[in-house]
């Protein structure tokens, strides 16, 4: 089988394959999601850092917002799989599959669709909700998660649904591999 986005993996190209196919068969996916996932996400450079929030501080501060590798670990996230994001960005792109795999573990059996491994990733409460679903949780409001992701939010109406993402994810995937994804 060969994987979309595949020539963006410029280092271990044949690991990263192998893994990404035998990672995603525990998961019960389609690897070309978790291929795609991880293009929007870094463009599958493992080595990709977002300082999304806190540009503005000074860069020993910074270290606390950054999101980093394939699927854009923060900090939080990495300290509960027993890493920290530095971990991260001094891995191969093959052993930072293993952290992606550990991440995505708990959503085994609730992956059905390419948008599921995406929300897995950006917000797991919307998994397998419906396309007017508003993303929100107990102590964030949807006018708070759609400033902080105002890219996801275009009706411009402070509230982000299950559809808003699934169009934009999509427009950021390559037409040509949305037969093979969708």
């Amino acid at each position: 089988m060969s994987l979309i986005y595949l020539l963006n993996v410029t280092t271990n190209r044949a690991n990263f394959e192998k893994k990404v196919i035998d990672i995603s068969a525990k998961l019960g996916i389609n690897p070309n999601w978790l291929m795609a996932v991880m293009y929007i996400e870094s463009c599958l450079n493992h080595k990709a850092v977002n300082f999304q929030k806190g540009d503005d501080l000074d860069p020993a501060q910074r270290c606390k917002y950054r999101a980093t590798g394939l699927i854009q670990f923060m900090p939080n996230t990495a300290k509960r799989l027993g890493v920290t994001t530095s971990d991260l960005l001094l891995m191969s792109n093959v052993d930072q599959l293993g952290y992606v795999y550990q991440y995505l573990k708990p959503y085994t059996g609730k992956m059905k669709r390419f948008v599921d491994v995406y929300f897995a990733v950006f917000f797991p409460a919307a998994m397998g909700k419906p396309a007017d679903y508003v993303m929100k949780t107990q102590k964030l409001s949807a006018a708070v998660i759609a400033k902080q992701n105002s890219g996801y939010d275009l009706d411009k109406n402070q509230e982000i649904t299950v559809q808003e993402v699934e169009t934009v994810i999509l427009s950021r995937i390559n037409s040509a591999y949305h037969h093979i994804i969708l």
